[in-house]
Formats: structure tokens, sequence, C-alpha cells
């Protein structure tokens, strides 16, 4: 059977090895991230996350980084290129470009998300 990212009934279970020489389909999922994934990433700084989210939040969607922010829940949602990509994921390597400083969504992924232990992988080809 064929995996589909959008369709987690299709996964797999996750096993140790997945991600060599994967596409990476989880990173073209949609990225909700903390405050404290955004200081990680180098987007803001202590000092804005403290002051204002809204403010960060709107600074951070004038330079494309993120595409929305739900005050209620304080996530932020990273933007995505045009076909679906994370914005730190490498067009050809298909590897992230700010592995050290992901998310922690990133971080422990598959172990959460929308079929915890289940990866949606897909191998290049």
């Amino acid at each position: 059977m064929k995996t589909d990212k959008d369709k987690p009934w299709t996964w797999v279970r996750y096993r140790e090895g997945f991600c060599n020489g994967c596409y990476g389909s989880c990173c073209t999922m949609p990225v909700e991230v903390k405050a404290s994934d955004l200081i990680r990433l180098q987007a803001a700084d202590q000092d804005e996350a403290e002051t204002s989210l809204k403010k960060l939040a709107k600074r951070l969607s004038k330079e494309g980084i993120i595409s929305s922010f739900r005050e209620s829940t304080e996530l932020f949602t990273l933007s995505s290129r045009p076909n679906g990509d994370c914005l730190f994921l490498h067009e050809k390597t298909r590897l992230c470009t700010r592995y050290e400083q992901r998310p922690d969504v990133c971080r422990k992924f598959p172990e959460i998300g929308p079929r915890p232990g289940f990866c949606p992988v897909k191998k290049m080809g």
C-alpha cells in the first residue's frame, strides 16, 4: 500500500532507519510551534516573546516565517513553500536545514502527531 501524508490510516509503523533516504513527507505537514521553538530557530528572541506574542506573530507573518498564530493556544504555524514543503526543508537533499534547532514537534515525530508511532514514509526515487 502507498502511504499518503493526508491519510494517516495509510501510514506504516515507524521503525529505526525510516528517515534514511526518506522523501520527508512529515516535513510537508503543517508545523505548529511554540515561542520557545521560534527562539531556538533564531526567528525570535526571549525578550520579544515575553513582551507580546501578537506583535511577534505580526512581524513573523510579515517576514513570511509563519502563516498564522492562535492566541488561545499560543501556537504559531510555520509557513510552507508553495509545494507544501517546510521552509527549512532543503529542496534537493530533502534534509532539514535547521536540524539542530528544529521545533519540538519535529523532534518528537512520530511519537506525537496525527497517528502516534506511525509514519508517512515515502522513499526518494
